[in-house]
């Protein structure tokens, strides 16, 4: 077992002159003739303004790389990189080739800042935040790294002198396979923010080796294959083989001769760090976030069984260890898979706390307390994924530690707290009891003791005079479902049969009055004596008769339903054991308290709280945007904004300026332009940058209604094809309508949406009535970098989830930042964007939150008359205009009143006419453009509130209490 991580090792060799076999020069003057031996290092000081000349030792080298503004030495170092990191052969010369060289140059400087930030806070030992999540989607390192060190400019420049162009070396980088949506966008956001508000905090996730997938879309539809991410390496992490934990599945319990629980037998695999450095913006605070992959020890290869060639037993427990972190959400059809998934976010949460705990031993040294642990350690888990952090903590400081049940609880509870992501209760983790069971015993005692204590609080509560309330809390709060209620508990659902007797009635209301700690055996007892005084009364008075059975019971309640499953309910258990439990806009948090965990918030009303997501400023509007950046820096009067997005409110004032509009929307274009290419580039569909750019990008999901976008879009097909050219244009503003997202593996209506998009693409892109009034492009595998050129580009953004369904959202943040207008429901975060960019420059359609029970119900009693122009589209795709593909099941999704898969569950139907006449106004709009680049401005203006600093700054506050640490 590792102890305190030390700090990463320096052995770097930086700034080597230029040249060498192999090289990146290109043409002449591009670099100084290669030389040997010990190097003379020149830079110019940026403190002192003068030349610092003479030998330099490798510490002296990166430092003047952090403090240096020469180019050349920036260009000298790359080239060293290029000529002695081994990846590839010295003959071989490519911009990938120089990507790697470059990144590792940058790396030096990023390791510097790390152990400089490591090595103060093991100093100053002040409380530290550590965030745990299933995904980080982090984007391409490289500009992200060089944008916050502010040396943007000089490696651009240095790598010009190499022959190369930064933009086309930046491309080369891969996207790390880390996450999949909104959850893992968000995770690296805050990774940003926090070092960059030089708040102490760590990240914890998986190095994932195939990512989710590679999407690749065919006249199929959508296709998934491994990601290749780590093919050619990461040189943005350094493995820590030196830091490993031990974690354990399956085995068995036992008791020690010490009183303690010992968890004994079972697989056992090793997990072992993987650190990638996050830079915060204009400071020298460099995060963690520390990966983990899974393996065993070599002497676990069964070298016997191999040379007897059972070569697959050999290899056997290698595989079943690395497998843990290959995939990304493994398909969990098969309990094979449901193990694997909760193998996976054991290890995270195992290898995590193991980490986090010999951290603060060594940070304490002799006068370690574990009172103190809460005040030292802030533990945040992102959704559900993280549960077991929970027992997880409780079994260590329990098992190993030797503290006692009421001290670690303490001690758990006031470290751990929990985000809540949705409310989508598919989406609201429920793990198999068994499988659990079986893989995690000693983790089932302890959430069993939970769950007991828990039911026992809310008897304490809600008393047993309303018995169905009782029963009501009970069922709304377990953690354990459908499980046997624990004979503390059970005993109050002790019911008489339809024959009630006076015997019986006054045994029972003994039960009641005995003392709440009355043991089970108790319980039993007095049933018993029950039972045999009324079998004794039964048979004086009936002799002959036959036995008659006892004449109370337990109501079903209380036992185990063997027709259903039993499960472990995890965001209860998070809720539970967490001081803290937020959702992640105003709207979702309201909906969590007054639906989803409506009787915690009864109990425990000061445990919830809202933090609404942001987006970090930097990559998503500074580096994806640099043009527009510019624009808004001149005009507000510095980049002040870039870590104070309050000023970008000084936009305002300027929204009608003929001279600002003409630049914004010159901005505007030049962004197009890059997607024009990315989209032939992507899909070899020609769309004109004269059109309205029209973009949904997110996770392909029923509820966020990509299937209400295409629907609308085949709707404006048609009544285009119904028109003559003339009336066509006249009626229509021209559009280029994206899509992009991922719809997952085994989620068959979501991909039956993606087909449907580019059978709709197929049809109407090729079609010469049409040309460029229309175009349809589904951009495959979207991912962070196809964001960022998206993003800058769009004009219209759709966020048109059910309302209340959707628990925030991000994308809606980057768009508006980026002066792109949106359509959409008062959901998530569209709620807050619309009241800070003003209602007039948002369009809004589609019923509210709280209307969506009603008109459900109102479908399922028959009564919903759908609107005609919704049945004329239905009709219309069924008509075999976009070829020969069935869409019964996708259309049929939408019709009937009831039953799984039909009755329009998401009502795309109810908000289909609203939608429509919203896209009316939306050409309206964009008709008058300097409306609409008034519109635009006021948008970028008016989303100060969404960045992620905002948002960090009160985790800190409100949940963590943690406070920045300045660096010296």
């Amino acid at each position: 077992m590792a102890t305190a991580s030390p700090p990463l090792a320096t052995a770097f060799r930086p700034l080597a002159a230029a040249g060498g076999s192999g090289g990146l020069v290109v043409g002449a003057g591009a670099g100084a003739a290669p030389r040997r031996g010990r190097r003379e290092l020149v830079v110019r000081s940026v403190a002192s303004d003068r030349e610092v000349r003479g030998p330099a030792s490798t510490e002296e080298e990166l430092s003047a790389v952090l403090t240096s503004i020469d180019s050349s030495a920036i260009a000298s170092n790359i080239q060293h990189h290029a000529d002695f990191t081994p990846l590839f052969s010295p003959e071989h010369s490519s911009p990938l080739k120089a990507y790697h060289a470059t990144a590792k140059s940058v790396f030096d400087s990023l390791i510097m800042n790390w152990n400089a930030t490591y090595d103060y806070y093991n100093k100053v030992n002040a409380k530290q935040a550590y965030y745990l999540s299933m995904e980080f989607l982090q984007g391409r390192a490289l500009t992200n790294a060089i944008g916050n060190l502010e040396l943007t400019g000089q490696y651009a420049e240095a790598l010009k002198q190499l022959g190369h162009n930064l933009e086309d070396v930046a491309s080369q980088e891969p996207d790390p396979a880390l996450g999949n949506g909104g959850l893992g966008r968000l995770a690296s956001c805050f990774l940003d923010s926090l070092a960059t508000l030089n708040y102490p905090a760590w990240g914890y996730g998986l190095r994932y080796r195939y990512g989710l997938f590679k999407q690749i879309i065919t006249k199929d539809g959508q296709e998934e294959v491994a990601e290749n991410w780590l093919e050619m390496g990461n040189p943005w992490e350094i493995v820590r083989n030196d830091v490993s934990y031990p974690v354990k599945f399956y085995g068995k319990v036992v008791e020690g001769t010490d009183g303690r629980k010992h968890w004994i037998g079972g697989e056992n695999i090793k997990a072992v760090a993987h650190d990638v450095p996050i830079p915060g913006y204009k400071t020298k605070t460099t995060n963690n976030l520390r990966l983990w992959s899974t393996t065993v020890p070599s002497q676990n290869f069964d070298l016997g069984a191999f040379n007897a060639g059972d070569h697959a037993k050999a290899n056997e427990a290698h595989l079943n260890a690395e497998k843990i972190c290959h995939v990304l959400y493994p398909g969990d059809e098969s309990s094979e898979g449901k193990i694997l998934r909760l193998k996976q976010q054991y290890t995270l949460c195992s290898a995590s706390l193991q980490d986090i705990i010999s951290r603060f031993e060594s940070r304490a040294g002799d006068s370690l307390n574990w009172e103190d642990f809460p005040s030292k350690v802030a533990v945040q888990m992102n959704d559900t994924h993280p549960t077991l952090c929970i027992p997880e903590l409780m079994r260590i400081l329990m098992d190993i530690k030797g503290l006692s049940w009421n001290e670690a609880w303490s001690i758990t509870e006031r470290t751990v707290a929990y985000t809540n992501h949705t409310v989508l209760p598919e989406a609201l983790e429920k793990w198999s009891l068994d499988i659990m069971q079986k893989l995690l015993p000693r983790h089932v005692e302890i959430i069993e003791t939970i769950d007991e204590e828990l039911m026992n609080n809310i008897v304490s509560k809600y008393g047993t005079a309303d018995i169905s309330l009782l029963k009501q809390k009970l069922k709304d709060m377990r953690i354990l479902d459908n499980v046997d209620l624990p004979a503390s508990v059970a005993k109050l659902f002790i019911k008489p049969k339809e024959k009630r007797g006076k015997l019986l009635v006054e045994s029972l209301e003994s039960i009641a009055e005995a003392d709440e700690k009355t043991e089970s055996q108790e319980v039993e007892n007095i049933l018993s004596e029950t039972t045999e005084k009324k079998a004794e009364s039964d048979s004086e008075e009936a002799p002959d008769a036959e036995k008659e059975d006892p004449e109370y019971e337990l109501d079903p309640f209380a036992k185990y339903d063997p027709q259903f499953p039993r499960v472990v309910q995890m965001a209860n258990l998070c809720v539970v054991g967490g001081h803290s439990v937020n959702g992640v806009a105003e709207i979702h948090s309201e909906i969590v308290k007054q639906d989803v965990f409506n009787s915690f918030y009864e109990m425990w009303p000061t445990k919830f709280q809202n933090k609404t997501n942001g987006v970090t400023p930097r990559r998503w509007i500074r580096f994806c945007n640099p043009e527009l950046s510019t624009i808004i820096s001149k005009w507000i009067g510095s980049d002040d904004w870039i870590l104070n997005t309050d000023k970008l409110a000084g936009l305002k004032k300027f929204a009608d300026d003929e001279d600002l509009q003409s630049e914004w929307r010159t901005a505007k274009r030049n962004n197009k332009m890059k997607v024009v290419s990315l989209i032939r580039d992507k899909t070899g569909y020609i769309v004109s940058p004269d059109a309205m750019f029209d973009v949904q990008v997110k996770r392909i999901h029923e509820y966020k209604r990509q299937l209400l976008n295409i629907l609308g879009i085949v709707y404006r097909y048609k009544k285009m094809k119904e028109m003559s050219a003339k009336d066509r244009r006249k009626s229509f503003v021209p559009r280029v309508c994206i899509f992009g997202g991922k719809a997952f593996a085994t989620y068959v209506q979501a991909k039956r949406i993606v087909k449907f998009i580019t059978d709709v693409a197929a049809t109407v892109n090729y079609d010469p009535d049409i040309g460029d009034l229309l175009k349809v492009v589904f951009v495959p595998d979207y991912n962070v970098s196809v964001a960022e050129t998206l993003i800058p580009a769009s004009e219209l953004s759709q966020h048109i989830s059910t309302a209340g369904m959707e628990a925030s959202g991000t994308s809606n943040m980057k768009f508006a930042m980026n002066g792109c207008l949106l359509i959409g429901t008062l959901d998530g975060a569209n709620v807050e964007i619309r009241e800070e960019v003003g209602e007039e420059n948002f369009f809004l359609f589609g019923a509210h939150a709280p209307e969506i029970a009603g008109l459900r119900q109102e479908r399922a009693e028959g009564k919903f008359v759908p609107d005609l122009r919704f049945e004329e589209v239905k009709e219309y795709v069924r008509s075999g205009v976009f070829g020969t593909s069935n869409y019964d099941e996708l259309m049929g999704s939408l019709e009937g009143n009831e039953g799984y898969g039909r009755a329009d569950y998401f009502l795309v139907g109810k908000d289909f006419p609203s939608y429509i006449e919203c896209q009316e106004k939306v050409d309206e709009a964009y008709r008058d453009q300097k409306l609409w680049t008034r519109m635009s401005i006021l948008n970028t203006a008016g989303s100060p509130k969404f960045s992620s600093d905002r948002t960090i700054h009160e985790y800190a506050k409100d949940i963590w209490d943690i406070s920045p640490v300045i660096m010296p």
